[in-house]
């Protein structure tokens, strides 16, 4: 979704080539650290900024990007840019392991031999551990359980035909705690937890070199989803509002963020997205106060959403679900309003 954003931005001709639609250029936007395009296929968000710190002793990629033909051209095509090699890749960063981040992980192991990390919490999301022996019965009641129609079920609920790919994502060979400094050669780069987006996404600071590796954490025109999936994320947006309010600290930092383009102004994003979801509470406050019993299906519906709730289909119209649901769950956290625990799930001041 959409947000106001009070940003400076700083990459000029990202931003440039977001609005002409095409691939914005392979960048040093460090000595040493290099932005890299890396194209998703259908996607509105286009393509995956996949950071390479470059050193003599090798090369550490953050969120290489959505595992294409096209995309791991594009991926060796940037590093042969910063004078590297896909050879070269010692290790590999997942702020996060959505597949246009964490999906080229897997070859670009196999392939350089590198090493995966990502957060603990992150890890324990993995589909293939996630997921596992419980998927198809869990997905279909978790929907009903909030209010889906039955004639609505089988078009939202995700069927392991279609997920097969999503449970053979890379699994870490090394896990990145919150504080930990990362094994990149002559560099002191930090992780940062963020949990919110994901249960255990990960900024990354180099504090010398002023920058924040953000992400989808924060980005400067959109807020990324927030969502409660099959029941695992009991709060992701009290964990995220904390998140921000957290990064929010980092007031001298560019910011490098996963999508569209680089810009300064961090705590002036963070206080926006927060501003943004503090709307979004209120209005769904304001919907469960005019319906009676209201599900989170029948909240979503009443909810202004950028292309309309008629328009969302399939996969847009269940996450615009799983957003109600995290904003339903902050609410209670908050002693705003209250569920009655029965199914499907209902709603009351």
């Amino acid at each position: 979704m959409e947000t106001a954003t009070g940003v400076a931005v700083t990459g000029v001709a990202q931003q440039d080539a977001w609005r002409r639609r095409v691939l914005p250029p392979v960048e040093q936007v460090r000595p040493g650290l290099w932005s890299i395009p890396v194209p998703i296929p259908h996607n509105p968000l286009r393509y995956t900024l996949s950071y390479a710190f470059v050193t003599d002793a090798g090369v550490v990629v953050v969120d290489p990007g959505w595992d294409t033909p096209q995309g791991r051209a594009a991926l060796a095509d940037g590093l042969a840019a910063a004078g590297a090699a896909v050879a070269d890749v010692t290790g590999i960063v997942a702020t996060h392991i959505h597949l246009d981040h964490h999906g080229l992980s897997g070859w670009l192991r196999e392939t350089a031999g590198a090493w995966v990390a990502m957060h603990p919490a992150e890890a324990r999301t993995l589909p293939a551990r996630a997921w596992r022996d419980e998927h198809s019965a869990n997905d279909p009641a978790w929907l009903r359980g909030h209010g889906v129609p039955e004639d609505a079920v089988e078009g939202l609920f995700f069927a392991e035909t279609g997920i097969a790919h999503l449970m053979a994502l890379a699994e870490p060979d090394r896990l990145i705690e919150d504080g930990d400094l990362l094994p990149v050669p002559g560099r002191e780069v930090r992780a940062v937890w963020t949990p919110g987006h994901t249960p255990g996404h990960l900024c990354l600071r180099d504090t010398a070199a002023g920058v924040l590796l953000t992400g989808d954490h924060l980005l400067p025109r959109i807020s990324p989803t927030i969502g409660v999936h099959q029941g695992r994320d009991a709060d992701p947006l009290t964990a995220y509002l904390e998140s921000l309010a957290k990064v929010a600290a980092f007031a001298g930092d560019e910011a490098l963020p996963a999508h569209e383009y680089r810009f300064r102004r961090v705590p002036a994003r963070a206080a926006d997205l927060i501003a943004h979801h503090r709307e979004r509470s209120a209005e769904i406050v304001a919907v469960v106060d005019r319906l009676v019993a209201p599900t989170a299906w029948t909240i979503a519906a009443e909810l202004t959403w950028s292309r309309g709730w008629a328009t969302l289909q399939g996969l847009t119209r269940r996450l615009a679900l799983a957003e109600t649901v995290a904003h339903l769950h902050h609410l209670a956290a908050s002693g705003t309003l209250t569920p009655d625990g029965e199914t499907p799930v209902h709603w009351r001041r």
